[in-house]
């Protein structure tokens, strides 16, 4: 698949755009690229169903666990208004002393404020399910697959002092599994590359543009 954005197009004045326009560019950019002139255009490689499909797990407990993150501080935010700061809604009784729970004139939490927190409570209990469902289906897989494909080297990966396994089949899934050409394609992923800004005969530097993986730079 061809990236449009790689496609060359003039900046100096507006131009008529069209789909009948952007395919005939398009067209000529892939017969260049066909000769042999690598720089008309870049090439961007369609992952595969199986390829796509082995990254859901990683990415649907990323989203997971930034919805525990946002529940936990939800409930952290309302208990602070009424003057609490010492509980802690990730403890495995949490739901059950939230009831004793009082504010520092002594009294109890509010009805409705204590029926929401229970509710929340109870939706951080089954997020966090959801998330142990995830890593004990991959810690699965690991054992029954361990020596074929990507999981040998997840494996290989977590024995590495600092990298767990999280992690490991993060970077395999999302970073190892794509064919980066050189190291410039491994920067611009992870969004290391600059941000020049040029006007006239003056140029500098804007820094790193951050415009890569946020998670795999990350890690």
């Amino acid at each position: 698949m061809i990236h449009a954005s790689s496609l060359a197009v003039s900046r100096e004045h507006r131009r008529a755009k069209t789909d009948r326009l952007d395919t005939e560019l398009l067209k000529r950019g892939f017969l260049g690229w066909l000769r042999g002139e690598r720089g008309h255009c870049g090439m961007a490689r369609v992952p595969t169903i199986a390829e796509e499909d082995a990254k859901r797990p990683n990415r649907e407990r990323d989203c997971l666990v930034r919805e525990r993150t946002r529940i936990v501080n939800r409930i952290k935010s309302t208990l602070v208004r009424l003057g609490i700061r010492n509980f802690k809604p990730t403890l495995r009784k949490a739901a059950e002393r939230l009831v004793t729970v009082h504010t520092p004139e002594g009294m109890l939490l509010p009805p409705n404020t204590l029926a929401e927190l229970q509710r929340e409570i109870a939706r951080l209990s089954f997020v966090v399910s959801q998330i142990r469902q995830i890593e004990e289906a991959r810690q699965k897989r690991l054992e029954q697959q361990h020596e074929t494909g990507p999981h040998a080297m997840v494996r290989l990966l977590a024995q590495i002092v600092g990298v767990g396994v999280e992690t490991a089949d993060m970077l395999v899934h999302e970073v190892l599994s794509r064919p980066m050409r050189d190291r410039r394609a491994v920067a611009r992923y992870a969004g290391l590359t600059g941000s020049p800004d040029e006007s006239g005969a003056r140029r500098r530097e804007q820094g790193l543009a951050r415009a890569g993986n946020a998670g795999s730079a990350a890690a």
